[in-house]
């Protein structure tokens, strides 16, 4: 049973990270994600059945568009594949239960910011609203042995530590990164994002340094932090009582 349902949720994962991609790509620009259909944004050219399925199509055009044989970003079978992998991983590591359905919300989540902050260095506000209630609702019903008093205060402690942050670093952190590391405190508790941001720090100096080294970023140039705050987040999220249990065995 448990290989059909991860089998079942890493098709849904393809579908849905297909949609994601939309949300993405469209959201931060106003459009749509209904009409138009989908198209090559180079030429114009409407993609067919056969050129939507998610993963395959990209692999079988190698990448290219069929009519003008033009690049397609690699965003899209990242995306699709992510959504797969993290929907089986939420179901593995939570279940069927309200906890696994905040695990497929902030894999979820995860997919759409990612690929908006790479592409456009900008989270909508219209995304993290549309999170935000059934993400609050699934808090109320299933607190997870916490006080509603902890989730509270992880949206205060999280938005309001990137706010500082933010206004200290005069531009250098977006408001976007601000609120959503406020609408994961209210998913995580306080102490879950104030990891999430320790995690995510980690993750995005460590690719910092990486792209300074082999000279494809420069010291100054502006990243997507959203990526690596949604990193954070899945790993507090799935890992984190354990992470901060094990840290603090290193002080007895």
């Amino acid at each position: 049973m448990t290989l059909l349902i991860s089998l079942y949720l890493f098709a849904l994962g393809l579908a849905c990270g297909s949609f994601f991609n939309v949300v993405a790509l469209r959201v931060p620009l106003g459009q749509s994600v209904v009409r138009p259909p989908s198209a090559c944004p180079h030429c114009g050219h409407r993609l067919a059945a056969r050129e939507l399925v998610p993963v395959l199509s990209y692999a079988l055009s190698r990448g290219r568009c069929r009519s003008c044989a033009a690049p397609v970003s690699p965003l899209y079978p990242a995306g699709e594949l992510a959504a797969a992998l993290l929907f089986v991983w939420a179901y593995l590591r939570f279940g069927l239960t309200a906890q696994g359905l905040i695990g497929l919300l902030l894999a979820s989540l995860a997919v759409i910011v990612t690929v908006s902050d790479i592409r456009y260095m900008r989270i909508p506000n219209a995304v993290l609203l549309a999170f935000l209630p059934p993400l609050l609702l699934l808090r109320l019903l299933e607190p997870d042995g916490r006080s509603y008093a902890e989730y509270a205060l992880g949206a205060i402690a999280g938005g309001g530590v990137l706010l500082l942050i933010a206004l200290l670093s005069r531009g250098g952190m977006g408001m976007g990164d601000v609120k959503l590391l406020a609408l994961l405190g209210l998913a995580l508790g306080w102490k879950g994002a104030l990891l999430t941001l320790l995690l995510g720090s980690f993750a995005g100096t460590a690719a910092g340094l990486v792209l300074l080294l082999r000279r494809r970023s420069k010291l100054r140039q502006p990243m997507p932090f959203g990526p690596f705050l949604m990193l954070g987040a899945l790993i507090a999220y799935g890992y984190g009582d354990a992470l901060i249990g094990s840290y603090l065995q290193l002080f007895k």
